[in-house]
């Protein structure tokens, strides 16, 4: 099953593979496939579908840390998971791969607002000083700049535990079972953990320019994988299933972060190239723009070929396939509209 995705948007992209941008007031994505025995085209409105979700969790996340005693600590927590530049990408994949095996989204929401908590405080952490020491994330200055390094570091630290209270205390057991919401809650652990995202922080630190494809991996590749791997645990997904789920979220979320860095290099004076030279693991900083956009048409080319695995799911496939356009060319901009 091969489809040809078309993201249509005002916004240019990069046009790194075979999707090409084009402009369309209505930001959708076509969808064609032309292995049926009669050609297929639907349109799949990928911006109505991300933002009408984005909508919902963020009521979600607003009920779930309402601010009580230290409030110190709540207030930190909440503007770095209510912050207005947050795309909501991990809790999308996480309902989008649920409704691909049938389940209910009402199933995955707490899932879903989890994986946000947990992205978060990841993000809280990776700008500490002592870490990628950034003064910015989000649009925001970043929450150790605002609310101090202490304040941060507990920030992060009370998210993860109530990323894992919330799947626990608010997942409906008549929609999802205890064995399934062990295995998730294990997922997540895992992709946090000393192998996991710690791991890909430990080398970005550490670690030679030969680290690049591990710290890429680890640091970006697990939240996708993570959230598109809950997503098909709580529905039911099969073993095999949710195997392909793992390499197709670990091809997009290293997809998601190499285009962040082609297109913030593009726009980068000289001055701040010179000053940002050898900050972090990347693929722009250590093989260039060229190079990086041809990794990104491949991994855009490995995300779409472990969905041909899901033909007998229909339409329901859609928005993962458009996830992975929308990585890539970033056909419309979730931030202006949240």
């Amino acid at each position: 099953m091969a489809f040809s995705m078309i993201i249509t948007s005002p916004s240019p992209g990069l046009n790194i593979g075979p999707c090409r941008t084009i402009l369309h007031p209505k930001n959708r994505c076509s969808v064609s496939s032309s292995s049926y025995s009669s050609p297929v085209s639907i349109q799949f409105d990928l911006q109505t579908y991300w933002m009408t979700l984005i909508a919902e969790i963020n009521q979600k996340l607003d009920e779930a840390i309402s601010v009580q005693y230290p409030q110190q600590i709540y207030e930190a927590m909440r503007y770095s998971v209510l912050a207005k530049g947050a795309k909501r990408s991990p809790p999308v994949m996480c309902v989008a791969a649920c409704e691909l095996f049938g389940g209910n989204r009402i199933a995955a929401f707490p899932t879903a607002c989890a994986l946000e908590m947990v992205h978060a405080a990841s993000l809280i952490h990776d700008d500490l000083p002592c870490m990628d020491d950034d003064p910015s994330r989000r649009g925001q200055p970043s929450n150790h700049t605002v609310f101090g390094v202490d304040m941060a570091i507990l920030a992060g630290d009370a998210l993860f535990p109530l990323g894992f209270r919330h799947i626990v205390s608010n997942t409906p057991r008549d929609l999802v079972s205890e064995p399934r919401l062990l295995r998730v809650v294990a997922e997540i652990a895992r992709a946090v953990g000393s192998t996991g995202m710690a791991a890909g922080q430990f080398l970005d630190l550490e670690g030679g320019p030969n680290s690049v494809e591990f710290v890429q991996e680890k640091k970006f590749g697990e939240m996708g994988e993570c959230s598109a791997v809950c997503g098909g645990l709580l529905a039911g997904a099969g073993d095999d299933e949710i195997q392909r789920l793992r390499r197709y979220g670990r091809a997009v979320g290293v997809l998601y972060q190499v285009v962040d860095e082609v297109l913030k290099e593009k726009v980068k004076s000289e001055e701040e190239k010179k000053k940002k030279k050898n900050k972090g693991k990347s693929y722009v900083a250590v093989y260039g723009v060229e190079k990086a956009m041809e990794m990104a048409e491949d991994l855009r080319s490995k995300a779409k070929s472990e969905l041909d695995g899901f033909e007998k799911y229909g339409e329901k496939v859609f928005p993962l396939y458009s996830f992975v356009d929308y990585a890539a060319d970033r056909g419309f901009s979730v931030v202006d509209q949240v």
